[in-house]
């Protein structure tokens, strides 16, 4: 590769990585925004309690990390797992047929579960992984 290339690369894992940082903060802030609601929310999804108090603080993490790009290319595995624990987690709650509200961003979403929230997922996924090896 060219070193016009690699700067495009870098660039690109560059932007994926501050869109999964956006994403992660966003989640974390409106968590801990509605605490209790977030928590309700998580239940329902079948999340033990003493994960669902970690999961905001988790995604502050990541997703502060990410921003300021430390380093990227091992915290986006991190957010790679941890999206693929969440798209495993709503794609077993969808084959039982269950739809409890969306937990995904505490109290900015509290629609039903279902194939966009896998789909979106993936995206996330996606951009999690070129963050990882871009």
């Amino acid at each position: 590769m060219n070193r016009s290339t690699v700067d495009v690369a870098e660039a690109i894992g560059v932007m994926a990585a501050v869109a999964v940082a956006v994403v992660l903060l966003v989640a974390g802030v409106s968590k801990l925004g509605r605490h209790d609601g977030w928590r309700a929310q998580a239940a329902g999804l079948g999340v033990p309690s003493v994960v669902a108090a970690v999961v905001p603080f988790v995604e502050l993490a990541l997703g502060s990390l990410l921003l300021v790009q430390v380093q990227r290319h091992v915290v986006a595995w991190f957010a790679v797992a941890l999206f693929v624990l969440f798209t495993a987690l709503l794609g077993v709650r969808l084959a039982q047929g269950r739809r409890p509200p969306c937990a995904c961003f505490g109290s900015l979403s509290s629609t039903p579960i279902g194939p966009a929230h896998l789909l979106r997922n993936a995206v996330f996924i996606a951009l999690s992984v070129a963050a990882a090896v871009l």
